[in-house]
């Protein structure tokens, strides 16, 4: 398994799969014991054979080593950015527990100009719950779901974390990264931490490559633009890394699976790729 990388620690990582610590944290008991109880809990998560179609991804998503990356436990109030296709919200759904609190966070929905897209992002919201509780068997009250242009009275400064899952290219080539971050930033707590996992250009991309047209972005780029919009870099990992990826095809990250919307005669060829090379990255909210 690959090393998790931390910024500014010289300690030693715990074993597989790591999670990130905040600076001077030792591996004591408690943390150990923390660790262990999250391989289990999601161990067990994911050998549910209800999953039996999803669990066909976990092997390019690292579903447990990912989010324990992103230190999400069962008890915090955890927020999902565009749940799309909600693989992840069917996982994260079942692994909290207690006062922890699952929430879709949905597209703000004044960014587009046609009716039709408003109120499907407005449609996908009002489901969320009831979707989730469905896979789950938790009553729909265990979740919730709104749009950034939306967020609840109270809401604001509520959030442990929050994750934005290869989703930042789009925000980019949208043009509403800046206010939807920012709106993220709003939720979380002062402590609070936002993960990324983002579709990784090369270092030397050209820009008409890497603006999010094709699905890939600089990892640099990523961090300096989270840095503007107020939050610091807490670690990254390789832990979604894939080398195989050359992440330069003309048509972008969807020539890959499991899109594999191109070039339809060499499929096996992107078959034995696999999904895009990714980086995964930790934020917290800067004061």
């Amino acid at each position: 398994m690959k090393k998790t990388i931390l910024l500014a620690l010289a300690t030693a990582a715990l074993a597989a799969p790591a999670i990130a610590e905040d600076h001077g944290h030792k591996h004591d008991a408690a943390h150990a014991a923390m660790h262990k109880a999250h391989q289990e809990r999601m161990a067990k998560i994911l050998a549910d054979p209800s999953r039996a179609e999803d669990a066909k991804r976990d092997k390019y998503r690292h579903p447990a080593e990912t989010f324990e990356f992103f230190r999400i436990h069962p008890n915090h109030v955890v927020g999902e950015y565009a749940p799309g296709g909600e693989w992840i919200s069917r996982t994260l759904g079942r692994y909290m527990e207690g006062s922890g609190k699952f929430n879709g966070l949905f597209f703000s929905t004044t960014v587009f100009a046609d009716e039709k897209t408003r109120e499907g992002v407005k449609a996908g919201a009002a489901k969320f719950a009831d979707d989730v509780a469905k896979v789950t068997g938790k009553p729909a009250s265990d979740y919730r779901a709104f749009t950034l242009d939306a967020v609840p009275d109270g809401a604001k400064g509520t959030f442990d974390r929050i994750i934005v899952m290869r989703m930042i290219h789009n925000l980019m080539r949208w043009n509403m990264a800046d206010q939807e971050i920012k709106r993220m930033r709003d939720l979380l707590k002062d402590d609070g931490l936002l993960g990324i996992e983002q579709h990784r250009a090369k270092a030397d991309a050209p820009f008409s490559y890497a603006d999010g047209s094709k699905g890939y972005v600089r990892e640099a780029d990523v961090i300096k633009f989270m840095e503007v919009n107020g939050f610091e870099l807490v670690a990254k990992s390789e832990i979604n890394a894939n080398p195989k990826d050359s992440a330069n095809w003309p048509d972008g990250v969807w020539t890959l699976p499991p899109v594999r919307r191109f070039d339809k005669e060499n499929d096996a060829k992107y078959q034995a790729i696999g999904e895009s090379d990714r980086m995964t990255l930790l934020f917290k909210k800067r004061p």
